[in-house]
């Protein structure tokens, strides 16, 4: 079957310029064209503008996905899987700026004083300002966050690096947990979220059970941190909300 260049600038969500662009570096060449020199794609066209596609949301450079794309040594098999081991690095990397995300939105708005190398060390390439403007929209008026502000300005590097760290193990350990089969009502697993809830006062303001549970259910019902905690470990978000619920409910 033919396609005209409109019809597969809509199919795949590019302009016509885009398609004349890679037609005239040799990316995508039409397989025909028409007496009067209108472009015309076939299938084998489209799956070759698939390719390129896959692979430009991927970040390579236009003249790298040629190569890639026109290597003999590389089949059909062969793109799917290189394209599921760079996608696996990418979400990978994805979700390590989910958890900065929620690291930076319990810590609320951050003035932190630390060198550039000091804060590549602790957030990567996140920038926790970036989410200053939600976090104080959502608490701004309470005393939670008022408080953490206060505490998270007298953080250097190495307090952020030890909370980071607890973090961490405390995440190791919850998956380990969930993995065993163990409840989310036994005593191991309301010993961690109990663990999880003194964290959080210890290091940035006083949690109380009340407080504890409500941030359980916003696990819950913000699509943000329910990924986060299903993409750590399938099952972990209702998890932690359970076991967070069920601690309150023991020791409260």
């Amino acid at each position: 079957m033919a396609y005209t260049v409109g019809q597969v600038a809509r199919v795949a969500g590019v302009t016509v310029r885009t398609l004349h662009h890679y037609d005239g570096i040799g990316l995508l060449s039409p397989s025909g064209r028409t007496p009067a020199g209108y472009r015309r794609y076939n299938d084998a066209d489209l799956q070759r503008l698939q390719l390129v596609l896959y692979y430009r949301e991927l970040g390579f450079p236009l003249e790298e996905i040629a190569a890639i794309i026109d290597d003999p040594a590389a089949d059909p098999a062969a793109h799917l899987r290189r394209q599921h081991e760079l996608l696996t690095v990418r979400i990978k990397r994805l979700q390590e700026m989910v958890t900065a995300i929620e690291f930076a939105m319990e810590a609320s708005k951050l003035n932190i004083q630390l060198t550039p190398e000091e804060r590549f060390e602790v957030f990567g390439d996140f920038e926790p300002e970036e989410h200053e403007a939600e976090a104080e929209q959502r608490w701004g008026d309470t005393d939670a966050y008022r408080e953490s502000n206060r505490r998270a300005s007298r953080y250097g590097r190495d307090d952020w690096l030890r909370i980071k760290a607890e973090n961490e193990d405390w995440g190791r350990r919850i998956v380990a947990l969930l993995a065993s089969g163990a409840p989310a009502d036994s005593p191991e697993a309301m010993d961690l979220a109990e663990e999880h809830r003194q964290i959080i006062s210890r290091w940035f303001y006083e949690c109380s059970y009340e407080v504890h549970t409500g941030l359980a259910d916003m696990y819950m019902a913000d699509e943000r941190f329910t990924s986060h905690y299903e993409n750590i470990a399938p099952g972990l978000a209702a998890y932690l909300n359970e076991a967070i619920h069920a601690n309150a409910i023991s020791r409260a």
